[in-house]
């Protein structure tokens, strides 16, 4: 028996610009501090470069990620497999803008001293190899494509599983790591980056309905969940990046990492626990998508 749709309440665009006008408001706030750093600033005709490194395919803005956090992300699978214990973790490349080939990707871990190469499976998945002097560098994983041109996340799969489903333990952990590893692509502006320190931890997955953003193989109609007898749909609002109530969606669009697959969105009550782990997602696809 299929019930009605889940009564989660999604942010609307009010929402969401509330959020944005606190962001500055928290970005006025720590101006003061940077003004305070600026006095202890080296004399006049004294500069101090930050290191920086150089992918060997001379790309001076690459899309990137910090290995360090990577492994972290890692690290944390391991310790909170009980989430999915017969799954697996790999990394996962999406493309953000339209123009962006995904295809013959290379990527390497880059370093102040050492590099190494990545290899990407034909569905552009791939691991992460532990390297000490990688991580005590802070190196960077380096694909060799344009910064905002791509977008990253992880891709945990219980085995057996029915076609067009997913397990909702896994997306959990996905959610878990995917924070902890920094994957999600950013704009990079102020307001941005003052979101993302408020909100990119593990703990924001436990909140009822996180704004983590999942991408589906193909465009979807519609999703739902099931355990046991119980079975309902996901409202509207949680399909296609919350896009149903925002009639500035072009204009957004550019600012979040789901540009391009916005049809294949979804988000999860992940931190409803009346849903168990073994919930199953349901993906009723688009006809021809």
């Amino acid at each position: 028996m299929v019930s009605c749709p889940i009564g989660y309440a999604m942010p609307n665009r009010l929402a969401r610009a509330v959020l944005r006008t606190a962001c500055l408001a928290a970005g006025m706030a720590v101006a003061p501090q940077a003004g305070a750093q600026a006095a202890d600033t080296p004399e006049p005709g004294v500069r101090t470069l930050r290191p920086v490194t150089i992918s060997a395919k001379a790309n001076s803005d690459p899309v990137e990620k910090s290995y360090r956090k990577m492994i972290r992300g890692m690290d944390l699978f391991e310790r909170e497999k009980s989430l999915a214990p017969n799954a697996s973790l790999r990394f996962k490349l999406l493309p953000r803008r339209r123009e962006t080939d995904m295809n013959a990707i290379a990527m390497e871990v880059i370093g102040t001293t050492m590099d190494f190469p990545v290899a990407i499976a034909p569905d552009r998945t791939f691991s992460l190899p532990r390297d000490a002097k990688a991580f005590a560098e802070d190196a960077q994983v380096i694909p060799n494509r344009k910064a905002q041109s791509m977008t990253w996340r992880t891709e945990i799969r219980t085995p057996g599983l029915p076609p067009g489903t997913r397990r909702l333990g896994d997306l959990r952990l996905e959610c878990r790591v995917g924070m902890e590893a920094g994957l999600v692509s950013r704009s990079g502006g102020v307001v941005d980056r003052i979101a993302g320190a408020m909100f990119d931890t593990p703990a924001y997955c436990d909140k009822k309905v996180p704004l983590y953003l999942f991408f589906s193989e193909r465009p979807l109609f519609s999703v739902s969940l099931a355990a046991g007898a119980r079975r309902e749909i996901l409202p509207l609002a949680m399909l296609y990046a919350a896009a149903s109530d925002d009639p500035k969606l072009d204009k957004d669009l550019p600012d979040c990492d789901c540009e391009v697959l916005v049809d294949r969105t979804y988000f999860l009550p992940l931190g409803d626990r009346t849903w168990p782990d073994d919930t199953l997602v349901e993906f009723d696809y688009m006809e021809g998508g």
